[in-house]
């Protein structure tokens, strides 16, 4: 394991962000840091994604990814901006093998044991389980991880604080990824006191994990 995701294992969860503007990039960052979180994922969903990577990776003490990287520019994009470690939503080859060769930390999206085989067959031994809830939550994470020991899994879609222990008191659980303590309107409100708040009730909540 890496040891950006043993920081993760340790924090259990991972904000997944969404940011429209650049300039809530550092704000947030230094908010989540502040709430006692120190780690956002951020997603590769709008145009100020590798500006804001870019931003948030001068603050200190953040550990920064990228998440929703579709394309092996996309990964070097985000890694040159400071991202480090990818979050992919579905299995592709190409990003992995990008991310392998360069040394990169990947946690590439599974939602089967096909999913789960190939992630494996490139030497990984920590996959995002996406999306989780959709896909029948802790009940279906048990089943189809069953057989594969020695993979850890970092669920992400639909968890929030009703169902976060759920999912970390399953040990194959490394962390979970949520966006619900950084809700995009709460960031477009620029509302980092409200963020604050909630990221301190997910602090909390894990800590009973």
């Amino acid at each position: 394991m890496s040891d950006i995701f043993a920081k993760l294992e340790e924090l259990k969860v991972v904000p997944v962000v969404v940011i429209e503007d650049a300039d809530d990039a550092v704000p947030l960052a230094e908010t989540l840091i502040e709430a006692g979180l120190p780690c956002a994922e951020v997603t590769f969903r709008t145009s100020a994604a590798a500006e804001a990577i870019r931003r948030m990776a001068k603050v200190k003490g953040l550990i920064l990814g990228a998440g929703t990287v579709l394309s092996e520019d996309q990964a070097e994009e985000a890694t040159a901006a400071g991202a480090q470690f990818i979050i992919t939503p579905g299995f592709n080859p190409n990003v992995v093998g990008y991310c392998i060769d360069n040394d990169i930390p990947i946690s590439p999206g599974t939602s089967t044991p096909t999913d789960i085989e190939a992630a494996l067959s490139f030497g990984l031994n920590i996959v995002k389980f996406f999306p989780a809830e959709a896909f029948g939550g802790v009940k279906t994470l048990k089943a189809i991880s069953a057989p594969y020991t020695s993979m850890k899994f970092i669920p992400t879609g639909g968890i929030n604080a009703e169902n976060l222990l759920d999912y970390l008191r399953f040990p194959k659980v490394l962390a979970c990824g949520g966006s619900w303590m950084v809700k995009k309107d709460l960031i477009a409100a620029k509302d980092f006191d409200e963020i604050a708040r909630i990221t301190r009730e997910a602090v909390e909540l894990s800590g009973q994990a």
